[in-house]
């Protein structure tokens, strides 16, 4: 028994020692490894209808994916990995007609997202993101907004991490 013991600590050295150029992770992340730093610029609010705090927010969130799924530092300017972007569209419309009224309305925000992989540039890319999410026409706008922002935004921001740094 000692004897298997010994030889499955062998295989598992040998395993870790010649994946030790590799970088893996559980959650599906491909980055360079030798990048160190990520910055996220400001979001611009570019949008005809404007939520003061979305700008904010997406900047924050996409910020936070980055902290929280990999060990890149965050800095302000140049980082290894850079995102800026825009929100151009944040609008509302009637998508379900009900008896004289909508009876479902539909939230969208779309982002347009500028990422430089200056390590590996085969992964820039300049995208357009959309997400949206429905709610009912017997609320307003103002009653469902934060949680439906929220929603929308966490979408966005997987999109747009995927996007950059997925390897699916």
């Amino acid at each position: 028994m000692k004897k298997y013991v010994f030889v499955l600590q062998g295989v598992i050295f040998l395993l870790l020692t010649a994946c030790s150029g590799l970088k893996y992770s559980f959650v599906g992340v491909d980055i360079p490894p030798d990048a160190k730093t990520v910055s996220v610029k400001p979001f611009q609010n570019n949008a005809s209808l404007v939520n003061l705090k979305l700008s904010n927010q997406i900047t924050t969130a996409l910020k936070d994916k980055f902290q929280s799924q990999t060990k890149l530092n965050i800095i302000d300017l140049r980082g290894d990995l850079q995102f800026e972007g825009e929100i151009t569209n944040y609008s509302v419309l009637a998508t379900a007609v009900g008896v004289d009224k909508a009876a479902v309305n539909r939230l969208t925000i779309t982002v347009r997202v500028s990422f430089v992989n200056k390590l590996d540039e085969t992964k820039n890319y300049e995208q357009n993101f959309s997400r949206y999410a429905d709610y009912d026409s017997s609320k307003t706008l103002a009653q469902v907004e934060d949680e439906l922002v929220s929603q929308i935004c966490e979408a966005l921001i997987d999109d747009i991490f995927s996007k950059a740094v997925g390897n699916w």
